[in-house]
């Protein structure tokens, strides 16, 4: 059984949004629950009735409620939820309108800026205002190419509340990625930025705006926002743009003419990550997205008015549209923007510190180089405040789980989550009611009728398989733009098993704790002799290893058979010695098995991510076996793929 690393009190658990929903449920339908288990048996056995619940229990803002709650969860695609209701996602996030301050914004070490919900509220109707008189309407495209800051955040409720569609990215990916994301979906306004600093270097948005917009022949007009308030950039070489603040007027008196829409109406254009070719576009409704969000901030992460929560991200990953959706309660959120670690490893901690703050959103890769570098955050920061450590975007080894238990806090709350762009959620999270064991993700999200399915569609137990989901949730995509047909849509998620999404995770649900282990992509799964290896399998082992920063594992076709070649980052300091590769073999070796121990150790300066923080296995195999990369403006770090060029350990 894997080791038990932490439960909350009986106090906090009493006080957990998640025990509000259960008596919610007790007193609505008879039941008599007093366990995580049983309610998610309940929410997935019963799904009109939990997801109705739902609506009530977020006090959804609506001008007209629902007829119906879904006309068919297992019917997928093609699921029709909340038909009849009409509503506003923008108007849901911005109850709160006092002096609580909604937004402090962290800019590296050089510029911040806070925002009230009073002033939100305000720079929210200025600029829907300036929006409506810019032309535009209801399922028009408004999008962003920009940092995180709170003009993009502001700019995203301004779409929304008018009734436009929102589609992001971030300005440290090229014009030509940019392009080959938000010029698919057409839109009419473009708000970008001048400039942003990475490890304190500035960077010229400007030139790159101006190819973008250039490029995108539906644009009708380019906001451009400051990212210090210094001298104004000269923006004339952008075709129709303005500058942000000249754009619109800020009034806190103003009243917002939130436009009343129907459950499904499109809120978001979310993009998978391009690694195959040009990116594809899911669709996202406005209900569903709301109520998913709903579930997975505020019954999952517990989150309070009284908090402060952060995430390590940017608008081009799904983990920004999840953050931003904390304003439903009236939290207060920190945006970072630029590098976690820069001026120094300790920058996220003294931050927490200074701004106070209880829910910590990470990745596994920042944890792991931390980790690898010798950092203990318990020992220099004070970190009272901090009481949740939510970690998404790769598997984290069960040694990282304890680490963060012995290195940063004792008393806290570490889930990690996991789930997609594709359906803009989670479907394992964290929970108070259940304990937190090392290495398995506490259990399946709520209303997500999930499972591990063999290869024959049989449901495992305690061994790996697919990770499936039976009936439809509610943000799953609408459709794929521009697919009429639903062609790409199903080939994406309902092939392998006909009428149920397989996400293309591989996984183990355990019967023992209820806990589930995520070991990686399963398109990226290695198979050295016919035997399926999770890669996340060897990451576990080989990055707990001192001085292994990072590591990234693929299978190379070489003389008619698989093997498995390692790559590895290297801690600052360290070699790759023959006792060092010797180290990582045995402990392949005696942690998993003689078939996890790669044919190849090989040293590279970095590891290729996506966007959104994945190790990029398929576009290393493309590289090393003389197949193109068709988008390599996908990633967070194309010039990475360069060292795997022609290495001649592969040749022998």
């Amino acid at each position: 059984m894997a080791k038990l690393l932490w439960e909350a009190s009986k106090e906090r658990k009493r006080a957990a949004n998640m025990t509000r929903f259960m008596e919610a449920v007790n007193k609505k339908h008879s039941t008599h629950f007093t366990t995580y288990r049983e309610l998610y048996d309940w929410s997935v056995t019963n799904i009109a009735d939990f997801w109705a619940l739902l609506w009530d229990f977020a006090g959804t803002i609506a001008s007209a409620k629902y007829d119906f709650v879904v006309d068919d969860p297992y019917k997928m695609p093609g699921t029709k939820w909340f038909g009849g209701a009409r509503l506003n996602f923008a108007q849901n996030l911005l109850r709160r309108r006092d002096e609580h301050t909604a937004f402090i914004f962290k800019g590296e070490n050089r510029v911040s800026a806070r925002m009230t919900y009073r002033e939100l509220y305000g720079t929210v109707a200025g600029l829907a205002k300036s929006l409506r008189e810019s032309g535009v309407r209801p399922g028009d495209r408004v999008v962003g190419y920009m940092p995180n800051m709170i003009e993009t955040a502001a700019a995203m409720l301004a779409a929304t509340s008018v009734g436009a569609t929102w589609s992001s990215c971030a300005t440290d990916i090229g014009s030509g990625a940019a392009a080959d994301r938000l010029g698919q979906v057409e839109p009419k306004v473009l708000f970008t930025t001048d400039s942003y600093y990475y490890k304190g270097r500035p960077f010229d948005v400007v030139s790159k705006a101006t190819e973008l917009a250039r490029s995108i022949p539906s644009l009708q007009r380019v906001v451009v926002a400051s990212y210090e308030k210094r001298e104004r950039a000269d923006v004339s070489g952008i075709p129709g743009a303005v500058h942000y603040d000249d754009f619109f007027t800020r009034d806190d008196n103003a009243e917002i003419d939130f436009e009343q829409l129907p459950a499904d109406h499109p809120v978001y254009v979310m993009f998978s990550s391009g690694t195959t070719g040009k990116p594809k576009c899911m669709v996202q409704g406005a209900a569903g997205v709301l109520l998913n969000h709903f579930a997975e901030v505020v019954l999952h992460s517990d989150l309070k008015p009284e908090d402060t929560i952060t995430y390590i991200t940017t608008c081009s990953w799904m983990m920004w549209n999840w953050l931003l959706s904390s304003l439903m309660t009236g939290a207060t959120i920190v945006l970072y923007d630029g590098n976690p670690m820069y001026p120094d490893l300790g920058t996220m901690w003294r931050m927490i510190d200074e701004e106070q703050i209880s829910i910590f959103g990470t990745s596994a890769t920042y944890l792991n180089y931390i980790k690898s570098q010798g950092l203990v955050p318990r020992d220099d920061f004070d970190l009272s405040t901090l009481r949740e450590i939510n970690q998404t975007g790769s598997a984290l080894s069960a040694e990282g789980w304890e680490w963060v238990y012995d290195a940063v806090k004792k008393d806290v709350h570490f889930c990690s989550i996991a789930g997609g762009t594709d359906f803009n959620g989670a479907f394992l999270a964290g929970n108070l009611l259940t304990p937190v064991y090392a290495g398995q993700m506490q259990g399946w999200t709520l209303g997500k009728k999930c499972k591990a399915y063999g290869p024959n569609g049989e449901e495992l137990v305690d061994r790996q398989g697919e990770l499936v989901c039976e009936a439809a949730v509610p943000s799953m995509p609408l459709h794929f733009w521009n697919d009429p047909s639903d062609a790409k849509y199903r080939a994406a998620y309902f092939e392998m098993y006909p009428g149920k999404w397989r996400h293309g995770d591989f996984i183990q649900a355990h019967s023992d704790t209820g806990g589930v282990t995520i070991y990686g992509r399963s398109d990226s799964t290695l198979n050295p002799s016919g035997v399926r290896i999770g890669t996340a399998e060897i990451y576990n082992q080989v990055e707990r290893i001192e001085g292994i920063a990072d590591s990234l594992a693929i299978g190379q076709e070489f003389r008619d058979e698989q093997r498995i070649l390692l790559f590895v980052k290297l801690a600052e300091g360290y070699e790759l010695t023959q006792e060092l590769q010797q180290e990582i073999r045995k402990t392949l070796l005696r942690n998993a098995s003689p078939r996890h121990v790669p044919a190849k150790i090989i040293p590279v300066p970095d590891i290729p991510y996506t966007l959104n923080m994945k190790k990029v296995e398929g576009a290393v195999t493309n590289v090393i076996h003389g197949k193109p990369v068709l988008n390599r403006d996908a990633l967070m770090n194309p010039e990475s793929l360069d060292y795997y060029l022609d290495l001649p350990e592969l040749k022998t």
